[in-house]
């Protein structure tokens, strides 16, 4: 699940660097969504793996 974090991750902030140039306002708009959205993601999946390691 984290590599696909990750992959979607550098699509946002390739997506982000379009569309933050002025080359499209709604690629920006599209990036700063996916960038939000896989952040969450990726700190709920750290703390899964963290609460899923913890021994009884």
């Amino acid at each position: 699940m984290i590599r696909w974090i990750v992959i979607f991750l550098v699509i946002a902030l390739i997506s982000g660097v379009l569309g933050f140039g002025g080359i499209a306002g709604t690629a920006a708009g599209i990036a700063q969504l996916l960038f939000y959205i896989f952040i969450v993601l990726f700190v709920a999946s750290l703390v899964l793996n963290v609460l899923n390691n913890r021994k009884p």
